[in-house]
C-alpha cells in the first residue's frame, strides 16, 4: 500500500478528528499531500504537524462548511497550489440527535448545510478541474442512516440519503472525465461523537450489528482509500456500506 498516493493531492473535510483525521494520517502515510480540512483550526494544524513529524506531506485550511464565503475560499487557497486537485473525501459530518418533533429548523439548517450542501459545493469547485486533466476521485461519506433511517436522525438521514442520490447522479455526468465518484456509508464507528451518547444507546447499537461492535476508524479509512486509489479506476456511483453487517441492503 506505501506510495499508492504519490504525487496526489488530497482534501479530507472534518480532519481535525475522527474518521477524517484517520483517513488523513493514512493518506499521507501512503504518499498523498493531504490538505486538512475543518472549522476546528488548533485540532487540524496539530493534526498537519502530527503527519509532517512522521514525515508526510500535509497543510491545514479552515474550513467552515456553514458559510459559502468560507468555502470559496478554502478552494480558491487549494486550488492555487495544486492547480487541479486529484481527490476529494467529503467526511465532515455533524448531527444533533433527537426526536424529529422536538427538532428546530436553525438545526436542520446546520445539519444539512454540513452533511449535504458543503460538499455539494465543494464538488463544483473542485470536480471541473479533474475533468479539464482527465481524472480525478471523489469519495462522499454519507451513513447507514441515509439508506436504512435512524431513529432521532431524522434530517441527518434525509441529508446523508441525498449525498446517496448525489454521488450518483454527479458519477453519471463526470465519468465522460474518468473522474470517479463513490460513496462510503459507515455504521457507528468508534470516534469521539460515539463516546459522548449515553451507554444505552451505545448497547443498542451494538445489539444490532451483526459483528456485535462498531467500527474502528481505520476500518472505514480502508474503504474510502480503496475508493480514492486507482484501484477502483472501474468503479463509480457506488455505495459501500461499511457497518459490520447492520445494513445489508441492495
Amino acid at each position: 500500500m506505501a506510495g499508492r498516493f504519490n504525487e496526489k493531492s488530497m482534501v479530507v473535510t472534518g480532519a481535525a478528528s475522527g474518521i477524517g483525521k484517520t483517513i488523513a494520517k493514512m493518506a499521507a502515510e501512503q504518499g498523498a499531500h493531504v490538505f486538512i480540512a475543518d472549522i476546528n483550526e488548533e485540532g487540524g494544524k496539530a493534526v498537519a504537524d502530527e503527519i509532517r513529524a512522521a514525515g508526510g506531506k500535509a497543510d491545514f485550511e479552515r474550513l467552515d462548511l456553514t458559510n459559502r464565503p468560507s468555502i470559496d475560499a478554502f478552494a480558491a487557497a487549494i486550488l492555487a497550489k495544486v492547480g487541479a486537485l486529484d481527490i476529494l473525501v467529503n467526511s465532515a459530518g455533524w448531527d444533533l440527535v433527537e426526536p424529529f418533533l422536538k427538532s428546530k429548523p436553525e438545526t436542520w439548517d446546520l445539519i444539512v448545510a454540513i452533511n449535504y450542501l458543503g460538499p455539494v459545493h465543494l464538488c463544483h469547485h473542485f470536480v471541473p478541474g479533474m475533468m479539464e486533466k482527465g481524472g480525478g476521485k471523489v469519495v462522499n461519506i454519507s451513513s447507514d442512516a441515509g439508506r436504512i433511517g435512524s431513529p432521532g436522525e431524522a434530517v441527518y438521514s434525509g441529508a446523508k440519503g441525498g449525498i446517496i442520490s448525489f454521488t450518483k447522479t454527479l458519477a453519471r455526468e463526470v465519468a465522460r472525465g474518468k473522474v470517479n465518484v463513490n460513496c462510503i456509508a459507515p455504521g457507528p464507528t468508534n470516534t469521539p461523537l460515539y463516546h459522548v451518547q449515553s451507554d444505552k444507546l451505545k448497547e443498542g447499537l451494538k445489539s444490532v450489528i451483526p459483528f456485535r461492535r462498531v467500527a474502528e476508524p481505520e476500518e472505514i479509512a480502508n474503504a474510502v482509500l480503496f475508493f480514492a486509489s486507482g484501484e477502483s479506476d472501474y468503479i463509480t456511483g457506488q455505495t459501500l456500506s461499511v457497518s459490520g453487517g447492520m445494513s445489508m441492503v441492495n
